[in-house]
Protein backbone atom coordinates (compact mmCIF):
# COMPACT_ATOMS: atom_id res chain seq x y z
CA UNK A 1 0.00 0.00 0.00
CA UNK A 2 1.55 3.16 -0.72
CA UNK A 3 2.34 5.90 1.36
CA UNK A 4 0.02 8.46 0.73
CA UNK A 5 -2.82 5.71 0.89
CA UNK A 6 -1.81 4.34 4.11
CA UNK A 7 -2.29 7.73 5.51
CA UNK A 8 -5.60 8.56 3.89
CA UNK A 9 -7.12 5.33 5.37
CA UNK A 10 -6.02 5.70 8.89
CA UNK A 11 -6.94 9.55 8.55
CA UNK A 12 -10.96 8.24 7.16
CA UNK A 13 -11.08 5.88 10.27
CA UNK A 14 -9.82 8.45 12.94
CA UNK A 15 -12.58 10.71 11.61
CA UNK A 16 -15.01 7.95 12.19
CA UNK A 17 -14.28 7.17 15.77
CA UNK A 18 -16.12 10.02 17.48
CA UNK A 19 -19.20 8.98 15.29
CA UNK A 20 -18.95 5.23 15.77
CA UNK A 21 -18.84 6.17 19.50
CA UNK A 22 -22.40 8.26 19.26
CA UNK A 23 -24.13 5.79 17.67
CA UNK A 24 -23.34 3.56 20.12
CA UNK A 25 -24.25 5.81 23.01
CA UNK A 26 -27.52 5.88 21.35
CA UNK A 27 -28.60 2.48 20.38
CA UNK A 28 -31.80 1.83 21.46
CA UNK A 29 -30.68 -1.45 24.45
CA UNK A 30 -32.40 -4.67 24.02
CA UNK A 31 -36.02 -4.59 25.18
CA UNK A 32 -37.11 -7.70 27.63
CA UNK A 33 -41.40 -8.02 27.42
CA UNK A 34 -42.15 -9.23 30.94
CA UNK A 35 -45.34 -10.91 31.00
CA UNK A 36 -46.20 -11.89 34.44
CA UNK A 37 -49.15 -13.90 35.45
CA UNK A 38 -49.94 -13.24 38.69
CA UNK A 39 -49.41 -9.51 40.12
CA UNK A 40 -46.43 -7.88 40.59
CA UNK A 41 -46.37 -8.10 44.68
CA UNK A 42 -47.15 -11.76 44.60
CA UNK A 43 -44.16 -12.40 42.03
CA UNK A 44 -41.82 -9.76 43.26
CA UNK A 45 -39.52 -12.44 44.71
CA UNK A 46 -39.20 -14.57 41.47
CA UNK A 47 -38.75 -11.39 39.61
CA UNK A 48 -35.84 -10.31 41.57
CA UNK A 49 -33.97 -13.78 41.25
CA UNK A 50 -34.84 -12.62 37.21
CA UNK A 51 -33.37 -9.64 37.39
CA UNK A 52 -30.45 -10.88 39.72
CA UNK A 53 -29.63 -13.64 36.93
CA UNK A 54 -29.49 -11.09 34.31
CA UNK A 55 -27.15 -8.60 36.56
CA UNK A 56 -24.91 -11.91 36.84
CA UNK A 57 -24.65 -12.54 33.22
CA UNK A 58 -24.08 -9.15 32.36
CA UNK A 59 -27.74 -7.19 31.88
CA UNK A 60 -28.15 -4.70 34.20
CA UNK A 61 -31.38 -3.28 33.81
CA UNK A 62 -31.77 0.94 32.69
CA UNK A 63 -28.32 0.42 31.50
CA UNK A 64 -27.81 -2.28 28.71
CA UNK A 65 -31.86 -3.58 28.81
CA UNK A 66 -34.74 -2.47 29.43
CA UNK A 67 -37.81 -4.64 30.64
CA UNK A 68 -41.04 -4.08 30.13
CA UNK A 69 -43.56 -5.43 32.79
CA UNK A 70 -46.66 -6.48 31.97
CA UNK A 71 -49.38 -8.38 34.86
CA UNK A 72 -52.33 -10.68 34.13
CA UNK A 73 -53.20 -10.67 37.51
CA UNK A 74 -54.51 -13.93 36.97
CA UNK A 75 -56.98 -12.99 34.52
CA UNK A 76 -55.61 -14.25 31.76
CA UNK A 77 -58.58 -13.16 29.12
CA UNK A 78 -56.34 -9.81 29.46
CA UNK A 79 -53.02 -12.01 28.46
CA UNK A 80 -53.94 -11.40 24.84
CA UNK A 81 -54.33 -7.53 24.86
CA UNK A 82 -51.16 -7.38 26.93
CA UNK A 83 -49.30 -9.30 24.67
CA UNK A 84 -49.96 -7.41 21.49
CA UNK A 85 -48.79 -4.25 23.52
CA UNK A 86 -46.08 -5.78 24.12
CA UNK A 87 -45.76 -7.10 20.39
CA UNK A 88 -46.71 -3.63 19.29
CA UNK A 89 -43.62 -1.80 21.21
CA UNK A 90 -41.04 -4.50 18.71
CA UNK A 91 -39.78 -6.13 21.97
CA UNK A 92 -36.32 -7.84 21.03
CA UNK A 93 -37.49 -11.22 23.15
CA UNK A 94 -40.85 -11.87 25.16
CA UNK A 95 -40.28 -13.55 29.11
CA UNK A 96 -43.45 -15.46 30.66
CA UNK A 97 -44.75 -18.09 32.12
CA UNK A 98 -47.96 -20.52 32.51
CA UNK A 99 -50.04 -22.18 29.82
CA UNK A 100 -52.16 -19.63 29.20
CA UNK A 101 -49.64 -16.86 28.49
CA UNK A 102 -47.38 -18.63 26.26
CA UNK A 103 -50.19 -19.83 24.50
CA UNK A 104 -51.40 -16.16 24.21
CA UNK A 105 -47.75 -15.23 23.44
CA UNK A 106 -47.21 -17.76 20.53
CA UNK A 107 -50.43 -16.75 18.71
CA UNK A 108 -49.61 -12.53 19.04
CA UNK A 109 -46.13 -13.62 17.30
CA UNK A 110 -44.27 -16.12 15.29
CA UNK A 111 -41.17 -14.11 14.61
CA UNK A 112 -40.17 -12.44 18.18
CA UNK A 113 -38.49 -15.34 20.45
CA UNK A 114 -40.64 -16.11 23.31
CA UNK A 115 -38.98 -18.01 26.09
CA UNK A 116 -41.47 -19.57 29.32
CA UNK A 117 -40.15 -20.26 32.76
CA UNK A 118 -43.14 -23.08 33.03
CA UNK A 119 -45.89 -23.88 30.61
CA UNK A 120 -47.37 -27.79 31.33
CA UNK A 121 -47.80 -30.08 28.50
CA UNK A 122 -46.06 -27.95 26.11
CA UNK A 123 -45.93 -30.63 23.47
CA UNK A 124 -50.15 -31.13 23.91
CA UNK A 125 -50.48 -27.62 24.40
CA UNK A 126 -48.32 -27.59 20.74
CA UNK A 127 -46.52 -24.79 21.71
CA UNK A 128 -43.67 -27.05 20.41
CA UNK A 129 -43.10 -29.53 18.40
CA UNK A 130 -41.00 -31.46 20.76
CA UNK A 131 -39.14 -31.38 24.14
CA UNK A 132 -35.72 -32.31 22.64
CA UNK A 133 -36.38 -29.96 19.35
CA UNK A 134 -38.81 -26.99 20.04
CA UNK A 135 -38.21 -25.50 16.93
CA UNK A 136 -40.65 -22.16 15.85
CA UNK A 137 -39.80 -19.14 18.07
CA UNK A 138 -40.98 -20.86 21.32
CA UNK A 139 -38.91 -22.72 24.01
CA UNK A 140 -38.77 -23.17 27.76
CA UNK A 141 -39.35 -25.25 30.75
CA UNK A 142 -42.28 -28.08 30.92
CA UNK A 143 -44.16 -28.76 34.09
CA UNK A 144 -44.50 -32.54 33.95
CA UNK A 145 -47.30 -32.26 36.17
CA UNK A 146 -49.28 -34.63 34.55
CA UNK A 147 -47.05 -37.67 35.04
CA UNK A 148 -47.22 -37.21 38.47
CA UNK A 149 -50.40 -37.45 39.43
CA UNK A 150 -50.67 -41.22 40.25
CA UNK A 151 -47.29 -40.66 42.38
CA UNK A 152 -49.68 -37.82 44.19
CA UNK A 153 -52.53 -40.19 44.94
CA UNK A 154 -49.60 -42.82 46.50
CA UNK A 155 -48.50 -40.13 48.42
CA UNK A 156 -52.20 -39.44 49.89
CA UNK A 157 -52.57 -43.04 50.55
CA UNK A 158 -49.35 -43.59 52.81
CA UNK A 159 -50.66 -40.29 54.65
CA UNK A 160 -54.30 -41.73 55.35
CA UNK A 161 -54.73 -45.65 54.25
CA UNK A 162 -58.40 -45.06 55.01
CA UNK A 163 -58.68 -42.05 52.53
CA UNK A 164 -61.32 -43.30 49.54
CA UNK A 165 -63.23 -39.94 48.18
CA UNK A 166 -61.06 -36.71 46.94
CA UNK A 167 -62.29 -33.75 45.81
CA UNK A 168 -60.20 -32.48 42.30
CA UNK A 169 -60.67 -28.23 41.84
CA UNK A 170 -59.71 -27.47 38.30
CA UNK A 171 -59.15 -24.55 36.62
CA UNK A 172 -61.10 -24.95 33.24
CA UNK A 173 -59.50 -22.32 31.31
CA UNK A 174 -56.26 -23.88 32.17
CA UNK A 175 -55.81 -26.35 29.53
CA UNK A 176 -53.50 -28.03 31.47
CA UNK A 177 -54.87 -28.69 34.19
CA UNK A 178 -57.78 -30.51 32.67
CA UNK A 179 -55.57 -32.97 31.04
CA UNK A 180 -54.50 -33.69 34.49
CA UNK A 181 -57.52 -34.45 35.36
CA UNK A 182 -57.83 -36.55 32.93
CA UNK A 183 -54.74 -38.41 34.06
CA UNK A 184 -55.85 -38.16 38.07
CA UNK A 185 -58.82 -40.22 37.26
CA UNK A 186 -57.06 -43.00 35.38
CA UNK A 187 -54.59 -43.32 38.38
CA UNK A 188 -57.76 -43.38 40.73
CA UNK A 189 -59.04 -46.54 39.17
CA UNK A 190 -55.72 -48.14 39.41
CA UNK A 191 -55.16 -47.20 43.22
CA UNK A 192 -60.08 -47.43 44.22
CA UNK A 193 -60.21 -43.92 44.65
CA UNK A 194 -63.19 -41.70 43.90
CA UNK A 195 -62.46 -38.70 42.82
CA UNK A 196 -65.17 -35.67 41.99
CA UNK A 197 -63.94 -33.01 39.94
CA UNK A 198 -65.07 -29.49 39.90
CA UNK A 199 -63.98 -26.76 37.14
CA UNK A 200 -63.36 -23.57 38.83
CA UNK A 201 -64.03 -20.51 36.41
CA UNK A 202 -63.25 -17.60 38.32
CA UNK A 203 -61.10 -17.04 41.86
CA UNK A 204 -64.48 -16.00 43.28
CA UNK A 205 -65.99 -19.52 42.68
CA UNK A 206 -63.48 -21.55 44.94
CA UNK A 207 -65.65 -20.52 47.88
CA UNK A 208 -68.91 -21.74 46.90
CA UNK A 209 -67.33 -24.70 45.49
CA UNK A 210 -65.82 -25.67 48.44
CA UNK A 211 -68.71 -25.11 50.62
CA UNK A 212 -70.98 -27.06 48.04
CA UNK A 213 -68.19 -30.00 48.58
CA UNK A 214 -68.92 -29.92 52.40
CA UNK A 215 -72.72 -30.35 52.22
CA UNK A 216 -72.65 -32.79 49.78
CA UNK A 217 -69.84 -34.41 51.99
CA UNK A 218 -72.06 -33.98 54.88
CA UNK A 219 -75.21 -35.39 53.10
CA UNK A 220 -73.43 -38.37 52.70
CA UNK A 221 -72.08 -39.10 55.78
CA UNK A 222 -75.40 -38.32 57.55
CA UNK A 223 -76.73 -41.33 54.76
CA UNK A 224 -74.34 -44.15 55.66
CA UNK A 225 -75.39 -43.00 59.95
CA UNK A 226 -79.00 -43.85 58.92
CA UNK A 227 -78.75 -46.98 57.10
Amino acid sequence: MRRREFITLIGGTAASWPLTARAQQTAKPPVVGFLGANTASTQKSSTEAFVQRLHELGWAEGRNIIIEYRWAEGRFERSAELLVGLVGMHVNIIFTHATQNVIAAKQATSVIPIVFAAAGDPVGNNLVASLARPGGNVTGLSLQSNDLAGKRLDILRELDPALRRLAFLANAANPNTMAEASELHAAARTLGFDVVTSQIKRADDVASTVEGLKAAHKHSMSRQTRS
